[in-house]
């Protein structure tokens, strides 16, 4: 059975890997494991005493910056909009100018074959991760970020959530600062819980089996034989659905500087889930995504991104749906949110060059740029200040309010170069737990042979 697994996962991570898109599955034990959105000014600075950057400001007239990166849609619509806002106005006559690739594999590999043959970008929005296989090649942005006169400033740094900062700090060096962060949420369906007799939104395990059994026995008591299996959670195994699952549980995938997925509370994860779809309270769909299914009530609860709210919102409307509906955390010991996403990293080159480029990055950073980047993707800000400035936002997107307000109980994703593929071993065995419909007494071999499979990918 433990082989079976093994050829399970494997499969599935080579088929994930070469169809690899631009939107990582979503966007993670945590660099912070503070339940608080603690702000990242509290953060001890790495360097409190750096050197001043020998450029003078007319040094910067002209020069051209180049970006590259994975937007699509409308955060490459945002992107685009906030770049030619900075061409037009910034005081320096800097000019970015971006280019786009299809996929993060796809940018990466672009990447590490410009440093070989010359050509490479000044900045590129890769996933945390993929940066630290870069580390020799980036600029320790700590340089910038505590500089006198080019630097941010304390009020500044305390303005962006810890949780969002840090995943880009790793053993002291800052290779990155945060591009964009999302999450994987549980959409829940207020009016049809009420219906079912809830009123309280379902924070612990308990009251979540409790209302997504509910929601199947509505399905099993109705006058239709082919529903009886509906009802409950529409089963996601999106590795950081598993990671969410697993910290809610207060388990993870780390410990200390390896990973170990066995241990006993991501054990209690699976075996909960498992107890779900056995009790038919979860189910496996055949859709392509939740969004017609929780239109339709076919589950009371359904896993999604953060940038997903406005296509979930748009099925509901099409299926003249109104119930009312929010997102949640994930539910366990306690509620658990992983945040992800890529960041923005600056690639060595000369003094005015970086230094222009960190001005640009500074720009994006600011409260009204975040606001802005906010509506149209529909993404977290990166600033906690830019929340002030979308209350219009908030009142007319509720789930993305929800979503905002559930900050507190946010974590970051391992950081760790090998992650980009060992995410996928999440996925893969939660899929491989319900479609071999797996015994609960072997669910530790499943986490045995993850952990294998974790540390071959980690030796490559």
């Amino acid at each position: 059975m433990v082989r079976a697994i093994r050829f399970f996962c494997l499969a599935c991570i080579a088929g994930i890997l070469v169809a690899c898109g631009p939107t990582p599955a979503t966007e993670t034990p945590a660099p912070t494991t503070s339940a608080e959105v603690v702000p990242s000014g509290t953060q001890e600075p790495v360097s409190t005493s750096a050197p001043a950057i020998p450029v003078h400001a007319e040094a910067l007239k002209g020069i051209k910056v180049h970006i590259w990166h994975v937007y699509m849609g409308l955060a490459e619509e945002a992107f685009t909009s906030q770049l030619m806002a900075f061409n037009s106005t910034n005081e320096w006559g800097i000019a970015v100018y971006q280019t786009a690739y299809a996929s993060y594999t796809e940018l990466l590999e672009a990447v590490d074959a410009s440093l070989a043959g010359g050509g490479s970008p000044d900045l590129v929005v890769l996933l945390p991760e993929q940066a630290l296989s870069l580390q020799t090649a980036l600029v320790d942005l700590n340089l910038y970020v505590h500089e006198p006169q080019w630097g941010m400033s304390e009020t500044d740094l305390a303005d962006i959530p810890s949780v969002f900062w840090m995943q880009d700090e790793v053993n002291g060096l800052r290779l990155g600062i945060p591009a964009q962060r999302t999450a994987r949420l549980l959409a829940y369906n207020q009016t049809w819980a009420s219906e079912l007799g809830s009123n309280a939104l379902p924070l612990t395990a308990e009251e979540f089996q409790q209302q997504a059994c509910a929601a199947n026995n509505s399905k099993r008591l109705d006058a239709n034989p082919g529903n009886d299996g509906y009802g409950g959670w529409i089963i996601d195994v999106d590795p950081y659905t598993v990671l969410s699952w697993f910290s809610a549980f207060g388990g993870g995938v780390m410990e200390g500087d390896a990973y170990q997925f066995t241990n006993d509370e991501n054990l209690a994860a699976l075996a909960y889930l498992k107890n779900l779809y056995d009790t038919n309270c979860a189910y496996l769909s055949t859709e392509p995504n939740p969004y017609l299914s929780f239109a339709n009530r076919s589950g009371l609860f359904a896993t999604l991104n953060l940038g997903e709210l406005g296509m979930m919102a748009e099925m509901l409307s099409l299926a003249g749906n109104r119930d009312d509906w929010t997102v949640l955390p994930f539910p366990g010991e306690e509620p658990a949110l992983v945040t992800f996403g890529p960041s923005y990293s600056l690639l060595k080159s000369t003094d005015a060059e970086q230094l222009a480029a960190w001005l640009f990055l500074r720009w994006l950073l600011s409260p009204e740029n975040q606001a802005e980047w906010a509506r149209t993707t529909g993404l977290f800000p990166l600033r906690i200040s830019s929340i002030d400035l979308l209350a219009d936002y908030r009142t007319n997107h509720p789930q993305w309010g929800a979503a905002v307000d559930l900050l507190p109980f946010a974590k970051g994703a391992p950081q760790r170069a090998s992650w980009m593929q060992v995410r996928y071993v999440l996925g893969d065995g939660l899929s491989y737990l319900f479609r071999m419909n797996t015994p609960v007494e072997n669910l530790e071999n499943i986490l045995a042979e993850m952990d294998v499979l974790a540390q071959e990918l980690e030796e490559k």
